[in-house]
């Protein structure tokens, strides 16, 4: 639906400009929602034959027949200016009327000098607020608008004005031509797209979302999890590389935390902190987000953290590598201690998630300790097991034959 203003065209003479011979500045004024702009119309007017009430000239002369013509073809213009930026920005201004009536030309912000501001700024917070991989997906989302751009259109950049539903779903398409990616990935690109959007928007750059009217979706899939004895193979596994050992100990600390990659390679000794019973807590913001989370420090990662004491650089409490390193080395340490399942980094948050729900603690409490804002993001993460449906089940019954005894039946 269109936003509607309101909007007038008045002409009038600018009487404290007078000429010396007397004719006086012919002006134009605009008005949208209350806003004014005015310009002269760069013609004199002889102030006998001005009609104020019908903004005309009067009488059958020449003169005032070129007033009346101007006047005329002047509204017509800037009534045809209106409508097209109503119908193309849905949000008229005075200001953006007059310019395009006058001709005068205003800087478009583009879409991919958007993306690199926004990207330059965005790495100043590597490793602070923002992870490298969100970064990175970010420089990927630029690159293929860059390759869209060309292949669709033949040009280098585009006017975020110019961005439209259509254009979404064209790079969509292109995105699933081009490359075998999967839905959550294209969808995670276009992600990206929609956050430099709202940018635009935010800049009052453009008045209208596209992606207002075009929805993402993402595939629910099976993120995975280590089984209890899956992990005790790995906390009983023995390695005689050292990277190897080192790997896996983060590896089970994040299991028994559910911190991310990224959070625990900027643990340090200010995220541990006593509450009032005399018990320690791992305490801090999510990288990723910027939310809290807190977490109990158990026995495993507590010794996890003792076993590398002066081993670290700064003021780090593990000596964490790069994630493409750490991976590589888990994923060798999966099929080292036989486990048929891919392991990564992110798999250990998934098991933190889907062990404590399993183990009866509340999805509040999971949630809260994983950092996410709502309940929904834990749901999606935890996986409810066999084994509690079977512990749910059987404590259901067991109350229900207790109730059926209370009542004699």
């Amino acid at each position: 639906m269109k936003k509607r203003s309101t909007f007038k065209v008045l002409f009038y003479l600018k009487r404290d400009k007078q000429k010396a011979n007397g004719t006086i500045p012919l002006f134009c004024r605009i008005t949208v929602d209350g806003q004014e702009v005015r310009f002269s119309m760069k013609y004199d007017v002889n102030p006998r034959i001005w009609d104020v009430k019908t903004s005309k000239a009067t009488g059958r002369t020449a003169d005032a027949g070129q007033i009346n013509s101007l006047v005329d073809s002047t509204t017509a213009a800037i009534y045809k200016i209106y409508h097209e930026i109503q119908e193309k920005e849905n949000y008229v201004t005075a200001e953006k009327i007059k310019n395009v009536f006058l001709g005068i030309e205003q800087r478009q912000q583009t879409l991919l000098e958007l993306f690199d501001s926004h990207n330059k700024e965005r790495k100043l917070y590597l490793g602070k607020t923002i992870n490298r991989s969100t970064y990175s997906m970010y420089c990927r989302t630029r690159m293929y608008l860059a390759d869209f751009l060309q292949c669709k259109y033949n040009v280098n950049d585009i006017s975020v004005k110019e961005i439209n539903k259509q254009f979404i779903g064209n790079f969509e398409t292109y995105l699933l031509s081009e490359y075998n990616f999967s839905k959550n990935y294209l969808t995670g690109l276009l992600k990206k797209l929609r956050h430099i959007i709202q940018i635009a928007l935010d800049n009052e750059w453009i008045y209208k979302n596209p992606f207002n009217e075009y929805k993402l979706q993402w595939e629910r899939i099976d993120r995975g999890y280590l089984t209890q004895s899956e992990i005790e193979k790995l906390i009983n596994a023995k390695f005689e590389e050292k990277t190897k050992e080192v790997a896996r100990d983060i590896f089970i600390f994040c299991c028994f935390t559910g911190l991310a990659y990224i959070d625990v390679k900027n643990l340090s000794q200010e995220n541990i902190q006593s509450s009032f019973n005399g018990s320690q807590w791992i305490r801090g913001k999510r990288i990723k987000c910027n939310t809290d989370y807190s977490i109990p420090l158990m026995n495993i990662p507590k010794t996890i953290i003792e076993k590398y004491k002066g081993q670290t650089s700064g003021n780090f409490l593990l000596p964490v590598k790069c994630v493409q390193w750490y991976n590589i080395l888990l994923e060798r340490i999966g099929k080292q201690c036989g486990i048929d399942k891919k392991i990564t980094s992110h798999l250990a948050r998934h098991t933190f998630a889907t062990l404590t729900l399993t183990k009866g603690v509340s999805i509040e409490s999971v949630s809260k300790m994983l950092g996410h804002t709502k309940i929904s993001t834990t749901q999606i993460y935890a996986k409810v097991t066999t084994e509690k449906l079977d512990r749910d089940i059987s404590a259901f019954g067991e109350r229900m034959e207790s109730s059926f005894k209370n009542t004699g039946t």
